[in-house]
């Protein structure tokens, strides 16, 4: 038990820091696509989830869960898991901005902080499953 629970800690911190890269990496993308070229903040918000979605994914294959090969498979599964950290950080997203007047970039970062158990979750229990 305290091997697995070892294994799961040590993948966790790998995943935090992937999703440390992966919220830099979205930061600088919604900042981008909303903040110069004014996108409509929840299409900016998807499109640079979604670019985050899959380098965090090919991070995660590789440094995080071992693997060598990139799977077709394992890649949409991925992504389809991650839509719901999609929704969670869009939805709060524009809640913050919209409802509250937290700005963008702050509202982002909850949205993220958010959605990360739901993505470690579904990636340990589904996406990377033996």
């Amino acid at each position: 038990m305290s091997q697995l629970l070892q294994r799961v800690n040590g993948r966790f911190l790998r995943f935090g820091v992937v999703g440390c890269i992966g919220t830099g990496l979205n930061v600088l993308i919604l900042r981008i696509l909303y903040g110069e070229l004014h996108l409509l903040l929840p299409l900016a918000s998807a499109i640079a989830v979604e670019m985050t979605i899959i380098t965090n994914f090919l991070l995660n294959n590789r440094w995080t869960f071992g693997e060598r090969s990139i799977s077709p498979t394992r890649l949409a599964r991925y992504n389809l898991a991650a839509l719901g950290g999609l929704i969670i950080t869009t939805t709060i997203l524009t809640f913050l901005t919209t409802s509250v007047g937290v700005p963008y970039i702050a509202a982002d970062l909850v949205g993220i902080a958010a959605a990360t158990a739901w993505n470690f979750a579904t990636s340990i229990l589904w996406t990377w499953a033996r």
